[in-house]
């Protein structure tokens, strides 16, 4: 879960690495709901929901968000293993985000806490 302060309202997305399953909606509904109780504030507009799936069935999402009371959109993601060309070189490389962590991983180690 994923949760962006905005001026009049919050959005919060979820990113799911499997085909849309209707628990999913219950789920995200469960954070913006706590997203509502702890962050919103009384003016703000209601908290909106995104779910980013593998694979969603339309017929499926619309049954799983029909009670839910809830602004909650869910839609499909694609992955490409081309990086567009005005992104290429402006984006670490596996290797350097790989780095990055590993160096992560020792300092949090060192210092005897958890990652």
């Amino acid at each position: 879960m994923h949760a962006e302060r905005h001026i009049t309202g919050d959005a919060t997305e979820e990113l799911k690495a499997v085909d849309f399953k209707p628990e999913h909606a219950g789920q995200l509904s469960f954070y913006l709901t706590a997203v509502d109780r702890q962050i919103k504030d009384k003016n703000d507009n209601p908290t909106i929901g995104l779910l980013l799936c593998r694979k969603q069935n339309r017929l499926v999402a619309e049954y799983a968000l029909a009670a839910i009371g809830q602004p909650i959109g869910v839609a499909e993601y694609q992955l490409t293993h081309a990086i567009p060309p005005e992104f290429e070189g402006s984006l670490p490389t596996i290797e350097q985000l790989e780095t990055e962590l590993q160096g992560d991983f020792q300092l949090t180690e060192k210092e005897g806490g958890a990652i």
